[in-house]
C-alpha cells in the first residue's frame, strides 16, 4: 500500500512531468513555410499575391502560420546560402519565385523537404521535375514559359502597330535551358515570317547591358521591340520601359507589369496569379500531399494588356479591333 508521503510525491512528479510529455498542452504545431526570393523589392505585389492566395485558403500569417521570407536581393550567387537557411530552419515546405536558379538551389539544399516552385520557364528541360504530369522527387509547381507565346506576341505587336517591318527581339542567353531557347527561336522566325517583318536579335546578360542593346537597335533600325521572358528583366522593367520610350519604341511585353509601369503592350500569362497558385501546392502538402505527385501546372489564361496613355505619347492609334480584345486598357 502507498502511504501519503509517497503518493504526493507520486502526484507531485507527474504534474511537472506532465508539461513535457506531448503536444496535448501545446496546442497543434503551426506550419512553417519559407518564401526563397531572388528579388522582392521590385515584386512584392507577388509575396502578396502567395499570401492572399492563402489567406483564401484560411492561412492567416502570424495566427496559424509562419512564414520565413530569404531574398537574395538579385544576387544569384546568394542563393545556395539563403535555401541552406530555410533547410536548417526545418520548414515544412520551401516556396520559391526568381524562376529556374531559385528553384534549383532549393532543389540543391535538400532531397527530402517539399518544394513548390511558383513559376519556372521549363522544369523538366532544366532538371527540376522528371516530367510535368509526374514531378518526382520533392519539387513540383507552375510553368510560365510556352515556346509559342513568342509567336502570339509578334502577331499581337503587328496588329496593334500595323506599320511595323522591322522587330528586334530583346533575349537573356541562359534565361531559358538551351532547348526552349531553339523552340522559341523557331516559333519568333516562324511568325515573323508569317506576318512579313524582320527579326534582330540582341541579347542582354545583365542591367549593364541595356544601354548597349538599346543603341544597337537604333543602329539596326528596328522600328518596334518585343522581349522575351526573363526574371532579370522583369525585375528591371521600370529600366526597360524607361529605355523604350527614350527611343521612341513601341514594345509588346510578356506579363502586364511591364504595361503598368509604362509599357506599350503585353501578352502573356498572369505571374500574380502562379503565386497565388503556389498556396494551393502549399495547402495540398500540409495536408499529407506528395509534391512527386502533384502535376506541374502550365498557364492556361493569357492576358493582353494595352496602355493608351503609351501609345499616345508615341503617336500611335490602336485599331478598335486590339481594343476589343484586350483583357485590360489602361487610359
Amino acid at each position: 500500500m502507498m502511504d501519503r508521503r509517497t503518493f504526493l510525491t507520486a502526484v507531485g512528479g507527474s504534474i511537472l512531468a506532465a508539461p513535457l510529455s506531448g503536444d496535448a498542452q501545446q496546442g497543434p504545431k503551426v506550419p512553417q513555410i519559407g518564401l526563397l526570393s531572388l528579388n522582392l523589392a521590385p515584386n512584392r505585389h507577388l509575396q502578396e499575391a502567395f499570401r492572399q492566395g492563402l489567406r483564401d485558403l484560411g492561412y492567416v500569417e502570424g495566427r496559424n502560420l509562419v512564414i520565413e521570407y530569404r531574398d537574395a536581393e538579385g544576387k544569384l550567387e546568394r542563393l545556395p546560402a539563403l535555401a541552406a537557411q530555410l533547410v536548417a530552419l526545418k520548414v515544412d515546405v520551401i516556396v520559391t519565385g526568381g524562376g529556374t536558379p531559385t528553384a534549383l538551389a532549393a532543389k540543391q539544399a535538400t532531397r527530402t523537404l517539399p518544394i513548390v516552385f511558383a513559376s519556372a520557364p521549363d522544369p523538366v528541360t532544366d532538371g527540376l521535375v522528371t516530367s510535368l504530369a509526374r514531378p518526382g522527387g520533392n519539387i513540383t509547381g507552375s510553368s510560365n514559359i510556352n515556346p509559342d507565346l513568342v509567336g502570339k506576341c509578334l502577331e499581337q505587336l503587328k496588329q496593334a502597330v500595323p506599320g511595323v517591318t522591322r522587330v528586334t527581339v530583346l533575349w537573356e542567353p541562359g534565361a531559358v535551358s538551351e532547348r526552349t531557347e531553339k523552340a522559341m527561336l523557331k516559333g519568333a522566325e516562324l511568325a515573323a515570317r508569317a506576318l512579313g517583318v524582320r527579326l534582330q536579335f540582341v541579347e542582354a546578360r545583365g542591367p549593364a547591358d541595356f544601354d548597349r542593346a538599346f543603341s544597337d537597335m537604333t543602329r539596326a533600325r528596328g522600328s518596334a521591340l518585343t522581349v522575351w521572358g526573363s526574371a532579370m528583366f522583369f525585375s528591371e522593367r521600370r529600366r526597360l520601359v524607361d529605355l523604350a520610350a527614350k527611343n521612341r519604341l513601341p514594345v509588346v511585353y510578356p506579363q502586364w507589369e511591364f504595361v503598368d509601369a509604362g509599357g506599350l503592350m503585353s501578352y502573356g500569362p498572369s505571374i500574380p496569379d502562379s503565386f497565388r497558385r503556389a498556396a494551393v501546392y502549399v495547402d495540398k502538402i500540409l495536408k499529407g500531399a506528395k509534391p512527386a505527385d502533384l502535376p506541374v501546372e502550365q498557364p492556361t489564361k493569357f492576358e493582353l494588356v494595352i496602355n493608351l496613355k503609351t501609345a499616345k505619347t508615341l503617336g500611335l492609334t490602336i485599331p478598335q479591333s486590339v481594343l476589343l480584345r484586350a483583357d485590360q486598357v489602361i487610359e
